[in-house]
């Protein structure tokens, strides 16, 4: 697959995670999931831990790690050396071929991770650094959707000092109205988002979603069927058949995504024909409209009740999804009749090609 190939023909896949993220547990759960699912015909899976407290493990302290935990636990929480300092590490990162860096949220997802790995030179899994950035950051990616014409939630972003004003409550009752749904600009896994009925809620969600992020992101809740789609590329990209996540009051919460079987994931989604391929249409221009490489989910509403067209508006675009075996990216291209094996295998193929493309190798589309 690649002429830095192990002595044994196989790849030396490194798969990166943990780290100093409230998404933590994700990113864990995630990795071992890629690290007993991926082909050992084709790769060595090397597990490279990040601590809580930004400490970057060698593959042996990763594995004792793994292996201390019950079920799918964190890699610790002490404070220790963080990356300039984890000279071993850093070494056996250097000795991978291809990167799979599955650190969900702030740090690992926005473009930070990504470009230190391209720093290294080293291929990777996933989009690059701007689409990265622009993709955690969700008023980046709110302008970036605006840019290129997709349907989005009537939506607004507060910043720091208009967080602390006594005016924004009736900012967001003018401008966007009730119910509503408040979240951290930057993050994921549903992390410090509120649903809002009411004005009187609102300014508890806007502070604990400062908790989490400076600015602020408020959008109109919106009546319908959230439906996700899945797309896999690099300059040609596919989209999957859609998912249907039923939550309960409406909301998939991150205990509903990982703690619990309170939400229902339906596959395929239960829509028309032809809100499904309008559904795939707009995930493959955000995938492009944000600049995307090799994965991504796109989260939609779509509404077939209230107007004689489909209704869809895109939520959001997250470029690095869950990889937990309930993960919904994972499920959907199972759908579409390919593996979760398959799965990694081609996510590593884009990543060398992409690459190639950018050492101008040449390696085709």
């Amino acid at each position: 697959m690649s002429p830095g190939a192990g002595r044994d023909g196989r790849l030396r896949l490194g798969v990166l995670f943990g780290g100093r993220t409230p998404e933590h547990e994700v990113s864990v759960m995630s990795a071992r999931s890629i690290l007993e699912e991926s082909d050992s015909r084709r790769f060595e899976a090397v597990p490279l831990g990040i601590t809580r407290g930004g400490s970057w493990l060698t593959q042996e302290a990763t594995r004792e790690r793994l292996a201390r935990g019950e079920g799918y636990s964190s890699l610790g929480d002490e404070s220790e050396p963080g990356l300039l300092r984890s000279a071993p590490a850093l070494a056996e990162l250097a000795a991978v071929d291809v990167v799979f860096p599955i650190v969900h949220g702030v740090t690992g997802e926005d473009g930070l991770l990504q470009g230190l790995l391209e720093l290294a030179g080293l291929p990777y899994v996933g989009s690059g650094v701007a689409a990265s950035a622009r993709g955690m950051d969700k008023a980046l990616m709110r302008e970036s959707f605006g840019a290129a014409g997709l349907p989005q939630p009537r939506h607004l972003v507060l910043r720091d000092r208009e967080l602390s004003e006594q005016t924004s409550g009736e900012r967001v009752g003018r401008e966007i109205g009730f119910p509503c749904f408040v979240k951290p600009a930057s993050g994921g896994s549903s992390v410090g988002v509120s649903p809002v009925a009411t004005a009187s809620e609102l300014d508890g969600a806007l502070r604990l979603a400062a908790r989490h992020d400076s600015a602020v992101l408020v959008e109109r809740a919106l009546t319908g069927r959230e439906v996700e789609c899945a797309v896999l590329g690099n300059e040609d990209p596919r989209a999957s058949p859609l998912g249907e996540i039923r939550a309960p009051g409406g909301f998939y919460s991150y205990q509903a995504k990982y703690e619990d079987d309170s939400a229902e994931l339906v596959v395929p989604a239960e829509v028309s024909a032809a809100a499904a391929r309008l559904v795939q249409r707009y995930a493959i221009e955000a995938f492009r409209a944000l600049g995307c490489a090799g994965l991504a989910r796109v989260d939609f509403f779509v509404d077939e009740e209230s107007e004689a067209e489909p209704q869809i508006h895109v939520l959001e675009l997250n470029t690095l999804p869950g990889f937990t075996p309930i993960s919904m990216f994972p499920r959907l291209w199972q759908e579409a009749g390919l593996s979760y094996a398959e799965l990694i295998t081609r996510l590593v193929e884009l990543a060398l090609e992409r690459h190639g493309r950018s050492r101008g190798e040449g390696t085709g589309g």
